[in-house]
């Protein structure tokens, strides 16, 4: 199990140069891998944008690769001789037209944008494409340790979440089949109260109870609800990217818990009910992060 969010970097050096890629991801319901490569990179785009795809199914993935040489210049100035003239003629025409003697010197042309740049080299050998898929292939590595030794420690919460769930369930296992004998006690109370004394063998009292025993009886929706704990037990143990069924299935335990507490008619179970559902929302607030 591997979480959404993580962090790797790899480097290679080849031709001369050092080729860095760091990777970064956080959470998103769908793949989505940003890349932004120097102009001459452009046609490499496509064969990392796969490289990585192989490897993340969910998660919004940000790459930033970054190249150094490691011998040589490492930058240079570029002066563009033309735009210094094209200023210095600009200037001119702007003294004669306010008839004010303007002698600029070299300086000042230095100053204007555009005339004195800073080059960064970028390569665009044929060593390119091999040096980024290998720096690639490296920072996918210590990605993928990142992912899962956060996903390893998601599984422990939900591995807890998951034992209180079941805990839950056998307690209203446990009380569901007191319900309906709660229930006649209850009325039997409230009809001698009411000074109405009912024969247990009547009619009229044994049909209100069976009714109630049938609109209470949640014994289906606790069948799937141990169904659905057994499969988000399997679900964590297997190593294919489990977010989606495991929301999926928080969505079905708190259905079925909805059912049990609008359907049991007790104030016990209700409770018991009520912790469930705390808990399903924990578990669903975990899942979020597990790719």
């Amino acid at each position: 199990m591997k979480s959404m969010t993580g962090f790797g970097r790899g480097a290679v050096v080849a031709g001369g140069w050092r080729f860095s890629v760091e990777l970064a991801s956080v959470n998103r319901k769908q793949g989505e891998i940003v890349i932004t490569l120097p102009r001459p990179w452009q046609a490499h785009e496509a064969a990392l944008r796969q490289q990585i795809a192989e490897r993340v199914a969910r998660g919004r993935v940000v790459v930033t690769i970054q190249v150094e040489r490691t011998r040589g210049p490492q930058e240079k100035l570029r002066v563009d001789l033309p735009l210094a003239r094209a200023y210095a003629d600009a200037l001119g025409q702007i003294a004669r037209a306010l008839g004010t003697p303007l002698q600029p010197q070299a300086a000042d042309l230095l100053r204007a944008p555009g005339v004195i740049a800073l080059e960064e080299p970028v390569p665009d050998g044929p060593e390119v494409g091999p040096a980024l898929a290998k720096a690639t292939e490296r920072a996918l590595r210590a990605f993928d340790a990142s992912r899962l030794a956060e996903g390893t420690a998601l599984r422990r919460d939900l591995e807890s979440h998951l034992k209180e769930l079941r805990q839950l369930h056998t307690k209203i296992s446990g009380r569901a089949p007191k319900v309906t004998a709660h229930h006649r006690q209850a009325l039997q109370r409230r009809l001698h109260e009411a000074g109405l004394p009912v024969r247990l063998d009547d009619d009229r009292l044994v049909r209100e109870i069976a009714l109630f025993a049938d609109r209470s009886d949640i014994s289906e929706e606790l069948a799937r609800l141990a169904s659905h704990l057994d499969q988000c037990a399997a679900t964590l143990r297997q190593t294919e990217p489990a977010g989606r069924p495991l929301d999926f299935l928080s969505q079905e335990l708190h259905r079925e818990l909805n059912t049990i507490g609008s359907k049991a008619s007790d104030a016990g179970i209700a409770h018991l009910v009520v912790a469930g559902k705390s808990t399903v929302e924990k578990w669903r607030e975990q899942v979020q992060n597990i790719e």
